[in-house]
């Protein structure tokens, strides 16, 4: 009874904060673009971008989460990337400082729960004088209510790196592209496959072999929240890099039709045989580093 009573209290709590800031009764200064600014951003520009999702910024507040214990270090490189120091590396976070309609129902509850706790998170770190990207563009599917755009954002996300060749810097239980065609439009495909927790202990290994490839590939990094920091550092060396995040995730479920999250069978395939079982043959030829 008392446990109810206390959801219910955080409930009204967080749906009555976010009327106020949706309707400006409170300061709500952070802007963001829609997903299709951000892909024309991605299609016609050569800018890099790193995304902020709920995880991140909870590691800024302090905490850990499922893939990255917190730390100090990680906190304070998370708040500088976050405050949008570079022109020519876009800087996304959550779509979620307007109307939360947009959203199923239980992602619209969860986005008034994580503002009801880290609001103060974003106020405090992001660059009020820039309109940040979003970080949707990687989450296009799942949580929308309508997904009637979905089929086109995905589709346009495939151009970004149609013809060019590519280096995927993933999780060892990542596997993008692998059993759909995200990746078929890249003129050639090379994976570095990272730990699927805590990369951020060996991010120096990862980013020693990234610099090997020359200037020409585009890198795409879904490593949680090192990619952060491994896209900044790759910009910095010239490179071209985009933080897809669970952007592969999200195209299975599009695919599927799925109408909430499902596990996905790649993702519990792990280790040099157990692929060779699952008949992954074409991602093991790619690999060309694991990182350890």
């Amino acid at each position: 009874m008392i446990s109810w009573a206390r959801k219910t209290v955080k409930r009204l709590i967080a749906v009555i904060l976010y009327i106020l800031h949706r309707y400006k009764f409170l300061p709500n200064h952070i802007k963001v673009h829609t997903v299709d600014e951000t892909l024309d951003i991605l299609l016609n520009t050569e800018k890099s971008m790193v995304r902020f999702g709920d995880g991140e910024i909870v590691v800024i507040a302090g905490r850990s989460i499922p893939t990255q214990s917190g730390n100090s270090d990680i906190s304070e490189g998370l708040k500088r990337i976050l405050s949008y120091p570079y022109e020519d590396l876009i800087v996304t976070v959550p779509d979620i400082f307007g109307n939360l309609n947009i959203y199923v129902p239980s992602s619209k509850h969860f986005w008034q729960d994580h503002l009801m706790f880290f609001r103060h998170t974003y106020e405090k770190y992001c660059n009020i004088n820039k309109i940040y990207y979003n970080t949707s563009v990687t989450r296009g599917y799942i949580t929308y209510a309508d997904k009637s755009h979905s089929a086109d954002w995905f589709e346009k996300f495939r151009h970004v790196w149609e013809g060019k060749k590519v280096v995927v810097v993933e999780g060892a239980a990542t596997h993008n592209g692998v059993g759909n065609d995200l990746l078929n439009l890249a003129d050639s495909v090379e994976r570095i496959i990272c730990p699927s927790k805590n990369a951020f202990s060996v991010r120096k290994k990862i980013i020693k072999e990234c610099l090997k490839f020359g200037k020409d590939r585009l890198f795409l990094l879904s490593v949680g929240v090192t990619a952060k920091f491994l896209t900044e550092e790759l910009f910095l060396n010239g490179y071209r890099a985009i933080d897809i995040g669970n952007l592969d995730m999200e195209y299975e479920w599009f695919l599927q039709k799925a109408k909430v999250k499902v596990p996905l069978f790649k993702h519990s395939v792990v280790g040099i045989e157990a692929n060779k079982k699952a008949g992954y043959k074409e991602y093991l030829d790619q690999i060309v580093c694991m990182v350890e």
